[in-house]
């Protein structure tokens, strides 16, 4: 959420998107190369191999193209959610992959989450932001929870919007600390202890535990 004042026109033309995809590129490659503080425009648009004057025919600020790498990041952080399942899918599996997928593409944009940390101390819009992408995937998984608790598989008592929240959260925070961060954790740990977490939280089973 960039300031309105400053939001560039998109490009009229192919050759004007191919410049502008080529600054977002090689910002990525800057900001997690040198960190949003030390990142220099000149170092953009070097990397990208065009004119300061193109740069600014795109973006005001650095902060506009930083918005713009994150955009491209949230667009691969969106996956397959609990809440695209089919009534006859067993809840615990979709869960299972839901979170493996989130993991994978934060795995792949782990140096640009931990510089939206940065940013989001700093930058009143962008924390606005953030919290906005942050609650979309928390309503979007509150109502695949009223789902399941309507078809009777959820403790009804749990108020859907807190218990996603408190659920993506942990998710969120445990990617941070590994994928992030770089503590020791191997994605199928990751998975198979959020995705139980999850399941126990709920108090669910999967279909394919013998157990049950």
């Amino acid at each position: 959420m960039a300031d309105a004042t400053t939001v560039k026109e998109p490009p009229a033309t192919a050759r004007g998107a191919r410049t502008r995809a080529a600054l977002i590129s090689a910002a990525r490659v800057v900001f997690e190369r040198d960190g949003f503080l030390n990142s220099r425009l000149t170092d953009i648009t070097a990397e990208a191999a065009c004119s300061t004057g193109s740069f600014y025919t795109y973006f005001a600020t650095k902060e506009d193209v930083f918005f713009a790498v994150m955009e491209r990041a949230r667009d691969d952080m969106l996956h397959p959610g609990v809440h695209h399942q089919a009534p006859d899918d067993d809840p615990v599996a979709v869960i299972e992959a839901s979170n493996r997928a989130y993991f994978e593409a934060y795995q792949r944009n782990a140096r640009l989450m931990m510089l939206q940390e940065q940013v989001a101390t700093i930058n009143a819009d962008f924390r606005a932001s953030r919290i906005e992408r942050g609650e979309a995937f928390v309503e979007r998984n509150a109502r695949s929870i009223k789902r399941m608790q309507d078809a009777g598989l959820v403790d009804e008592t749990l108020e859907p919007v807190m218990t996603a929240r408190a659920l993506s959260g942990m998710v969120a925070r445990l990617a941070y600390h590994h994928l992030a961060l770089g503590v020791d954790g191997d994605i199928n740990d990751l998975v198979f202890t959020s995705t139980k977490l999850w399941a126990n939280a709920l108090g669910l089973t999967t279909r394919n535990d013998p157990s049950h």
